[in-house]
């Protein structure tokens, strides 16, 4: 016969073995009682948000392909087409592999708010809800400002390049035009302008953290603008045009980004 002490211990004993063999999802517990994510639980959450987001970038790639690759081409081929200057394709699969690359690209621009959504309910649950506010309003902007570089670039500095090199090239050759390099330089003329105009957000972001103050941004004036022409010269095709109509817009991104750490500190001032 076990005495009743002895009863106790196996069944504390028992409880603490049952315990310990319980998932790590069940015994892991945040402070207001919620379970905490694991590892595993992480790698799904990361797995979910890639397939879903393959998914979305390759069923509108396929529908692009299909039905609109054309649309698109003759939309981005159309400053050089008001021109009297048609497009060719010097090798056999150019005219395909243009096609593809367009139709990706497009994709992924279409599907980008299907993609920051998944990149959003992955990282959310890590933030505080004010830190969830900031990203948004981060988020929103920073896409502003690239679709308006964008859009700066093809209606803007495009039309003005296009017009540099067909004076420079007038009356010593007849301009044909390969489709292929056409595309590439257009999409390496527009993706930079997008890019740098992100410029006042990074300037926001740092000095919001304390990072760069706006004194150094003041006393660092020249030498950012001599960094810009340089970054100009390095993201632009090598024509003089293009890199000076790069580096008007990011000397005035420079000083809104200025204007706008301003107004940051002098609110955080007040409260």
């Amino acid at each position: 016969m076990q005495m009743p002490g002895k009863i106790k211990k196996h069944k504390t004993g028992a409880a603490k073995q049952a315990i310990s063999t319980q998932p790590d999802s069940e015994k892991s517990c945040s402070e207001d009682g919620l379970p905490r994510q694991t590892v595993l639980g992480h790698l799904k959450a990361l797995r979910k948000m890639l397939v879903i987001s393959v998914i979305a970038v390759g069923a509108v790639f396929f529908a692009v392909l299909s039905l609109f690759t054309h649309t698109i081409i003759e939309f981005l081929r159309a400053p050089v087409v008001a021109r009297d200057i048609e497009l060719i394709y010097i090798t056999l699969p150019e005219s395909m592999v243009v096609q593809v690359k367009v139709a990706f690209l497009a994709a992924v621009i279409i599907a980008s708010p299907v993609v920051f959504w998944q990149i959003w309910t992955f990282i959310k649950p890590a933030l505080f809800p004010h830190e969830g506010r900031t990203i948004i309003r981060v988020f929103f902007l920073s896409i502003l400002l690239f679709l308006l570089g964008i859009l700066f670039a093809y209606l803007v500095v495009f039309q003005m390049t296009i017009n540099f090199f067909l004076v420079i090239g007038e009356g010593l050759a007849t301009p044909y035009i390969s489709i292929g390099r056409y595309v590439d330089f257009l999409l390496r003329f527009m993706l930079p302008f997008g890019l740098a105009f992100q410029l006042p957000v990074i300037m926001t972001i740092l000095s919001r953290n304390g990072i760069v103050s706006i004194q150094t941004f003041k006393k660092c004036r020249k030498f950012i603008v001599f960094g810009i022409f340089v970054l100009a010269a390095l993201l632009t095709p090598p024509d003089v045009v293009s890199q000076i109509a790069l580096a008007v817009p990011l000397i005035l991104l420079f000083e809104m980004g200025i204007f706008a750490s301003w107004l940051i500190c002098k609110r955080r001032n007040k409260t």
